[in-house]
C-alpha cells in the first residue's frame, strides 16, 4: 500500500467518522476532507474544483426549483387531500395508500419534502380512522424511499449512477430506466406492509392523540402544558401594572411566558392573546405558564395574586405542534438564541426531544435537534409563516388551513414538469438543460419567487455532491479504486456474477445506514463498475444494483432524513426501524438478485 493511498484511507476514515457522528454539517465536513485531499496532493486543483461544475450539481440544483414550485402551488397538498378521500378503513387499505402517494410524490418532488407535506395529512388520516399514527408513519417513510427507486429524478444517488455511467461512454441512464426495477421494489413493500409489516410496525401511542384538527387543549394536555398553567391577578400595587409584556421581561427574566390576558370591560371580562405589545392594567388577571418555583418568585417579586391553578386554555390562545426537519437553521440552536418569539412571532411553550418525554416549559438553553417536536403558540399570521415554511418547522398538528398556496399557478406548473419529464424521456436536449429550463419557467410563470427558489434548494446536499466527487477521483489516483474493485472480484469469485450483486447491495446498503446515501453513492458506483469490468458483465446490473440499495435506509431512524421527520409524530422507539426495516432490506436484496438480471442481463 502506498503513502498516498494510506493517507487518503485515513482522509476518508476521519471524514465518514465525523458524518457518522453527525455533529458537522455534512457539507462542511465534505468541504473539508476537500481541502485535505488538495493538501496532500492527492487531487490538483482542477480535479478538486471539478465537482463545483459538474452538471450533476447544476442539476440537482435545479430540480430543487422545480420541487420547490410542485410544492408553492399546491400539487403535493392535493395528493395528500385525495389521500384522505380514498384511504380506506383497514389498517393494510391506509398503509397501501399513505405509500403508494408518497412514493408517487417522491418520484419527482424531493423525499424529504415529500414526507414534510403528507405528515399532517397522514396524522389527520389517522385521527379520523381511529388508528395510531405509528402505525402509518414507517409506511409512509418508507413508501417515500420506494419512490426514490421510480424515476431518474428520483434522489440523487440515481443522477449519481447514470453520470457514472455516462462516463463510461455508454451515455447517461434514460428517463425511465430506474422505473420497471423501481416499481418491482415498490410491490415487494406493499406485499410486505399488506402480509406481514403491519404487524411489525408498533401500535403505540393514544389513538385519541389530537392531529391534524386537533383540539388545542387536548394538545395542551399531551404535552404537559396544562400542569404549568397558572391564573393570577395584577393588583394595583403591583409593579408589572402600565408595563407592556415586552417590557415586564417576564420570559427572559423569571422563566415565565403569559399565553392570555382578561381585562375588565362594560360588557364584562374579555379575554385576548398576550402579545409583546399588550399593556397590562391593574385588576388584569394572567393565564401564564412556568415552572412552580418560577411562578412562586414572579408573584413574590411582582406582587401577583394566585387566582386557579392548572386553568383551562383560553380559547384565544392558537397552538401549532412542529417537529425541527433535516437541515433546519433552528438545529443545534437553543431557544434562547433562535429569540422566537422577537424574531418571528411566535412562543414556543414546550419542547419534546427525540426519545424523550414532552418538556413544559422548555429549556430555553438546551439546543435543539433534528426529530424534536415543539409546542408553538402566537399569531396567526406567524402561525401562518410557520406552516408555509416547511424548511424550519414541519406542521405536525394544528390546522391545515394556515398554509397558502398559488394554486392558480398549479396547472402552470404541472405542464412545466411533464414537458421537462418529455424532453428528459426523448433526449432532445442534455438532462441539465432540461432542468435548468424547467426551473427557470417555473420562475417566468411565477409559480414561485426567487426567493423561494434559492431558499428551497438544498445546498448541503449540492455543495456535498460537489466536494466529495474528487474523492472519487483521488480513489482512482492513488490505485485505491482498483484496489477495492479487486476485493470485490475476488469475493465474488467462483460464484458468478449474482455474488458481486450481493456484495455491491450489502456494501451499498450498509454504509446509507450510517451516512449520506449520497456520498455513498459517489463512492460504490465507481467501484462496482470497476469489479464489473473485472468480472466481465454489464456495468448497467451493478449501477442499477448501487441505485436501489442506496435507497434502502430502512433500518435506523437517523439512516435517511425522512426516518428522522417521522420518528417523533410516531412516536417511535429506536429499535423499531430495525425490526421491520431489516426484513424488508432482505427482501429487497432478493429481489434485487431476480429484478437486476431480468431487466439488466449479465
Amino acid at each position: 500500500m502506498t503513502p498516498d493511498l494510506m493517507a487518503l484511507l485515513l482522509i476518508m476514515a476521519v471524514t465518514f467518522g465525523l458524518f457518522v457522528s453527525n455533529r458537522f454539517r455534512l457539507d462542511l465536513v465534505a468541504v473539508t476532507a476537500l481541502l485535505a485531499l488538495f493538501a496532500t496532493g492527492l487531487v490538483d486543483t482542477d480535479e478538486a474544483l471539478a465537482g463545483f461544475s459538474h452538471p450533476l450539481v447544476i442539476m440537482i440544483a435545479g430540480l430543487f426549483v422545480v420541487g420547490g414550485a410542485l410544492f408553492r402551488t399546491g400539487v403535493a397538498d392535493a395528493m395528500g387531500r385525495w389521500l384522505e378521500r380514498t384511504a380506506g378503513a383497514g389498517i393494510r387499505s391506509m398503509m397501501v395508500s399513505v405509500m403508494l402517494v408518497a412514493a408517487l410524490l417522491s418520484a419527482f418532488i424531493s423525499s424529504t419534502g415529500t414526507v414534510a407535506v403528507l405528515i399532517p395529512v397522514v396524522m389527520a388520516l389517522a385521527h379520523a380512522r381511529n388508528v395510531n399514527p405509528s402505525k402509518l408513519m414507517i409506511p409512509l417513510a418508507f413508501g417515500s424511499l420506494f419512490g426514490e427507486m421510480l424515476t431518474l429524478i428520483g434522489t440523487p444517488p440515481n443522477l449519481i449512477v447514470s453520470a457514472a455511467r455516462a462516463d463510461t461512454g455508454a451515455g447517461p441512464f434514460g428517463f425511465f430506466d430506474f422505473t420497471l426495477p423501481g416499481l418491482f421494489m415498490l410491490g415487494v413493500g406493499l406485499a410486505f406492509f399488506g402480509l406481514l409489516g403491519h404487524r411489525l410496525v408498533p401500535d403505540r401511542g393514544d389513538r385519541n392523540r389530537p392531529s391534524g384538527g386537533a383540539d388545542e387543549r387536548e394538545l395542551a394536555d399531551e404535552y404537559r402544558l396544562t400542569d404549568h398553567l397558572v391564573r393570577v391577578a395584577v393588583p394595583d400595587e403591583s409593579p408589572l401594572r402600565g408595563l407592556s409584556l415586552i417590557d415586564s421581561a417576564l420570559r427572559t427574566r423569571y422563566r415565565v411566558t403569559a399565553l392570555a390576558i382578561s381585562s375588565r370591560t362594560a360588557r364584562g371580562r374579555q379575554t385576548r392573546r398576550a402579545e409583546s405589545g399588550s399593556v397590562i392594567r391593574s385588576g388584569d388577571e394572567l393565564v401564564i405558564a412556568g415552572e412552580t418555583d418560577a411562578i412562586d418568585q414572579l408573584c413574590k417579586s411582582l406582587g401577583l395574586e394566585r387566582l386557579d391553578e392548572h386553568p383551562e386554555l383560553p380559547t384565544s390562545v392558537h397552538l401549532l405542534e412542529a417537529v425541527i426537519p433535516p437541515r433546519s437553521r433552528f438545529s443545534g440552536k437553543t431557544l434562547r438564541e433562535l429569540r422566537l418569539h422577537s424574531g418571528a412571532g411566535v412562543t414556543v411553550l414546550a419542547h419534546r426531544p427525540i426519545r424523550s418525554e414532552p418538556i413544559a416549559p422548555p429549556d430555553l438553553d438546551r439546543p435543539l435537534e433534528v426529530g424534536d417536536a415543539v409546542l408553538v403558540t402566537g399569531r396567526v399570521p406567524a402561525l401562518q409563516r410557520v406552516a408555509e415554511n416547511a424548511r424550519d418547522l414541519v406542521l405536525l398538528g394544528g390546522d391545515l388551513s394556515l398554509r397558502t398556496r398559488r394554486t392558480a399557478r398549479a396547472p402552470a406548473a404541472i405542464v412545466i414538469m411533464l414537458l421537462m419529464l418529455a424532453t428528459m424521456t426523448l433526449g432532445l436536449v442534455p438532462n441539465v438543460i432540461a432542468v435548468l429550463a424547467a426551473a427557470v419557467a417555473m420562475l417566468f410563470s411565477r409559480c414561485l419567487t426567487v426567493e423561494e427558489a434559492f431558499g428551497g434548494i438544498n445546498w448541503e446536499s449540492v455543495i456535498l455532491i460537489a466536494a466529495i466527487l474528487p474523492m472519487a477521483t483521488a480513489l482512482e489516483n492513488t490505485g485505491g479504486m482498483a484496489l477495492a474493485a479487486s476485493a470485490l472480484f475476488e469475493l465474488a469469485q467462483g460464484y458468478g456474477p449474482h455474488a458481486l450483486i450481493v456484495a455491491i447491495f450489502v456494501l451499498t446498503s450498509g454504509l446509507s445506514q450510517l451516512v449520506s446515501n449520497t456520498a455513498t453513492t459517489v463512492l460504490a458506483a465507481p467501484i462496482a463498475l470497476s469489479a464489473a469490468t473485472a468480472m466481465g458483465i454489464d456495468p448497467d446490473a451493478v449501477l442499477i444494483t448501487v441505485a436501489i440499495a442506496a435507497s434502502t435506509a430502512f433500518a435506523t431512524p437517523v439512516a435517511s432524513p425522512v426516518n428522522t421527520l417521522v420518528y417523533n409524530p410516531g412516536d417511535y422507539r429506536f429499535s423499531d426501524f430495525a425490526r421491520v426495516g431489516i426484513p424488508l432490506q432482505l427482501l429487497v436484496l432478493v429481489a434485487t438478485l431476480i429484478v437486476v438480471p431480468l431487466f439488466f442481463p449479465f
